[in-house]
């Protein structure tokens, strides 16, 4: 692992963003800027992994071949101070396969995969597809449970199933079951990450290794603070974090579409997060407006201008 957090009980490191991708107003990718947003969370925002070419990466718009491209620009940049995990779930397994043997082969670190969405597959499906996917390459593979945008959950039977290949390592979970999770960590050696920001101290209390975060594009230092409070055992002071960042999580994560969100507040503290794609649309300016005072709320400091 190129991250020095990469440890046996957090394989990705600890404080991941899933990066949005900047497109240009003519609807390229803007792989400079790709470049310059990788640096900036790595940098600046304290992130020991990027995840690409998730959802909030926009990836069911991406070509293949944008993806790989993307996946290199990130590399390229950051890949020697963090790691870099490829998003390559589909709903198709044989297109997984090949998104992660294209990832393998780009350099990426390890693999994001979401559950086949749409057309809802048993939970053998469920364990097939995974391993398929799994079985493709030597890189270490994430899970990513997440039935809302899905619409099939990944049953606790089926993650300890999974848990027990040996390139199988961790469970994005956007489910929100800590009862369910807490199972699978005590069944398995599975290192569970929050992929549900307003659930990120929670996930903390029973067990998670760290974060894939949205907001993290823009509050990521201070979630890497939050979990290293909470490490070092400094419960309230990580309390603290958590109640401030709220206003934060509430602006991007539930005004619309987190993608939207995430790449409005990059432009209000000057990092330009880029367009989005069809059928996404840009924030409205109400929800700019809104977006604005809960970064002020959560201690964010915007760009100078920005008012």
């Amino acid at each position: 692992m190129a991250s020095a957090s990469a440890t046996s009980d957090a394989p990705f490191g600890r404080m991941l963003t899933a990066m949005v991708t900047p497109f240009t107003a003519d609807g390229e990718v803007d792989y400079d800027g790709v470049r310059r947003l990788a640096a900036y969370l790595v940098d600046e925002q304290r992130n020991d992994g990027l995840v690409v070419s998730g959802t909030t990466g926009e990836s069911p718009t991406t070509s293949d071949e944008e993806k790989d491209r993307i996946l290199r620009a990130v590399i390229e940049t950051v890949g020697d101070r963090a790691t870099v995990v490829a998003g390559v779930g589909t709903n198709d397994t044989r297109h997984s396969v090949e998104l992660a043997r294209a990832a393998e082969r780009a350099g990426a670190d390890g693999l994001l995969v979401v559950t086949p969405y749409y057309n809802k597959p048993p939970q053998e499906g469920l364990y097939r597809h995974f391993t398929a996917v799994a079985d493709a390459t030597d890189l270490p593979v994430m899970l990513y449970d997440i039935p809302g945008r899905t619409g099939t959950p990944i049953h606790t039977e089926t993650l300890i199933r999974l848990g027990t290949h040996p390139r199988i390592v961790a469970v994005k979970d956007a489910k929100g079951d800590l009862f369910a999770a807490s199972q699978v960590m005590i069944a398995t050696d599975l290192a569970f990450y929050s992929g549900d920001d307003a659930l990120n101290l929670p996930w903390l209390s029973v067990g998670a290794a760290g974060f894939v975060s949205v907001v993290g594009h823009v509050v990521g230092a201070d979630l890497a603070t939050m979990i290293e409070l909470y490490r070092a055992g400094d419960v309230a002071g990580a309390l603290a974090v958590h109640k401030r960042l709220l206003p934060v999580v509430t602006g991007i994560m539930t005004r619309t579409q987190g993608a939207i969100m995430a790449k409005a507040a990059l432009d209000l503290v000057g990092q330009r997060g880029g367009h989005v794609r069809p059928p996404l649309v840009a924030a409205t300016k109400e929800q700019t407006a809104m977006l604005r005072t809960d970064l002020v709320a959560g201690g964010v400091k915007l760009a100078d201008g920005v008012v």
